[in-house]
């Protein structure tokens, strides 16, 4: 499922190597199109960790992202991982 949202960048978070293939990075926007405040993080992965670079904390910016969803032992986790930041112009 792919979905797109606008914010304004809020926190950036370093890489991490997960392992010698794997490298995670997330990254979190505040909502500027809701009655209140949201704060949504998300998470870049291997060759996209770099995608946040070009924009500053402050930044209006668009999202694009695929919802994930997995079970692990019985848990169920979430991930939003976005593929691609644009600017607003």
């Amino acid at each position: 499922m792919s979905y797109e949202v606008k914010g304004i960048l809020y926190a950036t978070g370093e890489i991490t190597q997960r392992s010698e293939k794997f490298s995670t990075r997330q990254f979190t926007i505040k909502t500027t199109d809701e009655k209140y405040e949201q704060f949504i993080t998300f998470e870049l992965i291997n060759d996209k960790t770099s995608l946040i670079d070009a924009f500053g904390i402050g930044e209006e910016i668009t999202v694009s992202f695929n919802l994930k969803g997995r079970e692990w032992k019985e848990k169920f986790f979430n991930t939003l991982e976005a593929w691609k930041v644009e600017g607003i112009f």
